[in-house]
């Protein structure tokens, strides 16, 4: 249902003044779009949910959603081996590098969106650019990104 909310806000926003005749077939067009940049956003927040979810606490008592793995990198937790936290350490430092080995606009992107959780719109607002070059930004970097780490042996 958001989708859908979504599409017809992006149809009254743009298409307003459009004849009436018009608007059965734009409103197609952007709900199509919209669902897929949906799926394109939560199979990205997927592959770098599952990638920080090993880092997350194994307390049962704690709520996963509380964990923030930007708070909680530099924590050293006992119960984990040595040798985990260096893996950890390791591929979070990785990770890091990888980023700022990109594009300051890709960079830019990647955090914004993914990281800040931000939409596709704020984004753009924010970068002073079109959506349609959000996109292609953080495509671009994240493609960058899986190929460096995977370069590096880290198996996504």
């Amino acid at each position: 249902m958001d989708i859908v909310q979504d599409a017809m806000m992006k149809l009254t926003a743009k298409y307003a003044s459009k004849p009436i005749e018009e608007l059965p077939l734009l409103f197609q067009r952007i709900l199509q779009n919209t669902i897929r940049d949906y799926y394109r956003r939560q199979k990205i927040r997927s592959l770098w949910t599952s990638l920080f979810s090993s880092f997350a606490p194994n307390d049962q008592d704690k709520n996963p959603e509380d964990f923030d793995v930007l708070e909680t990198l530099h924590v050293v937790q006992e119960s984990n081996a040595p040798d985990t936290q260096l893996e950890r350490a390791q591929l979070m430092a990785l990770i890091e590098k990888s980023i700022e080995i990109l594009p300051p606009r890709q960079r830019e992107a990647f955090l914004l969106r993914y990281w800040e959780e931000m939409s596709l719109a704020e984004t753009a607002e924010i970068m002073g650019c079109s959506e349609g070059s959000v996109k292609t930004h953080c495509s671009r970097a994240v493609h960058t990104l899986a190929a460096i780490l995977k370069a590096k042996g880290v198996k996504l």
